[in-house]
């Protein structure tokens, strides 16, 4: 018998060792044959479907659907991955209640849509499982392409270049490509090890290397690759997170939200994986969701989720908080965190001031709460380091913080492109860092071809 999450502090093992395979087993089982094809035939194969509309890769949802309603899955991923071909991620982690299914006519007549996102899944995995390659890459153009980033964005726009037969390499600041598909996701999303098995899925069309452990500014410089590739692809994503702007926030205990679930997607025993008793996490996005429900999962006490506005605003769908109110999980609104109370310089407690609007702009109301505490997560949002683009050439434009680019995902300078979340047109989605780097890539091809 354990003292288990009672343990104070931050600490591993505090559950039994048998409820860990449990608590993050997959979040939603896949279908089998049976219940896709009983589920595809709730679609209305609308005419002018909404959800395509709604879908940042225009799959052509009503036809992948309808071919799995006639009992050609592998006709359905093929239809899938002519768009989207990280289809089978994100048929696991796309915000598919605020996308597609939101835009579902079953939604608007039943308020139960099609389940689209599985259905998708079901025929991704099985294209997957069999190995099925639909798309042979032609000989070689010659032509060198580098991508700097093997998250989605790089990983789209890779195999879109492969496919017209130009040569790709793949340049991965961390040991393992995948980015946030490999390191951001929480666990339950996406198990045993889906995240490398799409990669290598992705990269068996051939002529994509992918070198890890290769990062922009440190290892290699943006000159460098312009002077020695044809084309160039910036996807490496956000590296920065933003500070609490709280007194004491450098106190031990206060942690990342980020690295936090890429800590635990790389766990190999979660027993080992310490976590606090009492945990606050401090936002209200998807990561702040994602950390305060594993954080439940792997054994903690209370877990309070802390918003600076109204649930309303919160970026997190109203499914994701609802999933963390199933694993209880409690979210507190219109509080913003003020000082961090520490002792011995570790964390103890977190003292929040109570907000409210005031003709649209965020206050503080000078009210505040003190929550006992010994870990503090920050999931206040990510920020793009700009350091390693520019050398001694000219610099690249910025934006809001991030890359500018244009409709084609090209940069201010010649020769490179640009796309994902390092973009100022970037909405932090999977999804949209596969269509961001599909198109670019197709506007590379274009001027490669020239």
């Amino acid at each position: 018998m354990t003292d288990g999450p009672f343990k104070e502090g931050i600490a591993a093992g505090r559950l039994a060792p048998q409820d860990y395979a449990g608590n993050f087993a997959d979040l939603h089982p896949p279908f089998d044959r049976h219940e896709a094809q009983v589920e595809a035939d709730r679609c209305y194969f609308c005419y002018d479907a909404p959800c395509v509309t709604a879908c940042p890769t225009a799959i052509d949802i009503p036809l992948f659907i309808r071919q799995i309603a006639t009992g050609n899955p592998m006709g359905s991923a093929r239809t899938i991955f002519d768009q989207n071909i990280l289809g089978g991620m994100c048929a696991r982690v796309c915000p598919t209640e605020t996308l597609c299914e939101e835009a579902c006519v079953r939604e608007a007549a039943e308020g139960k849509p099609v389940q689209i996102g599985r259905l998708q899944r079901y025929a991704t995995d099985t294209a997957m499982a069999a190995g099925r390659q639909f798309y042979d890459r032609p000989a070689s153009t010659g032509k060198r392409v580098a991508v700097v980033g093997a998250g989605p964005a790089g990983l789209a726009c890779a195999h879109r270049l492969a496919m017209y037969g130009h040569d790709v390499t793949v340049f991965e600041a961390r040991p393992k490509p995948g980015g946030l598909n490999e390191y951001g996701i929480a666990a339950y999303k996406t198990v045993d090890g889906f995240a490398q098995a799409e990669v290598d899925y992705v990269t068996a069309i051939g002529g994509i290397a992918i070198e890890n452990g290769k990062a922009l500014g440190r290892d290699l410089s943006l000159g460098e690759l312009t002077g020695g590739f044809d084309a160039v692809f910036l996807g490496m994503g956000l590296g920065g997170v933003n500070a609490l702007r709280a007194e004491g926030e450098e106190a031990a205990g206060v942690d990342d939200a980020v690295g936090f679930i890429a800590e635990l997607r790389q766990a190999s025993d979660l027993a080992a994986l310490p976590v606090g008793r009492r945990v606050v996490v401090i936002g209200g996005g998807m990561t702040a969701i994602d950390a305060a429900v594993q954080a439940k999962l792997l054994g903690a006490e209370e877990v309070t989720i802390c918003y600076r506005r109204g649930k309303e605003r919160m970026n997190a769908s109203d499914y994701e908080q609802d999933l963390a109110a199933a694993n209880g999980v409690t979210i507190r609104h219109w509080l913003q965190p003020r000082r961090v109370v520490a002792e011995d310089g570790t964390v103890r407690a977190i003292e929040l001031e109570y907000t409210r609007e005031e003709g649209g702009r965020l206050a503080g109301t000078g009210e505040t709460v003190t929550l006992a505490a010994d870990q503090v997560f920050k999931a206040i949002g990510q920020t793009f380091e700009p350091a390693g683009l520019n050398g001694s050439g000219p610099s690249i434009a910025m934006e809001g913080g991030r890359i500018r680019v244009d409709a084609e995902g090209r940069t201010s300078l010649d020769k490179v492109w640009a796309g994902g979340d390092c973009v100022a047109a970037g909405d932090d989605l999977t999804v949209t860092a596969v269509a961001q780097g599909r198109d670019a890539a197709e506007a590379m091809h274009r001027a490669l071809a020239r």
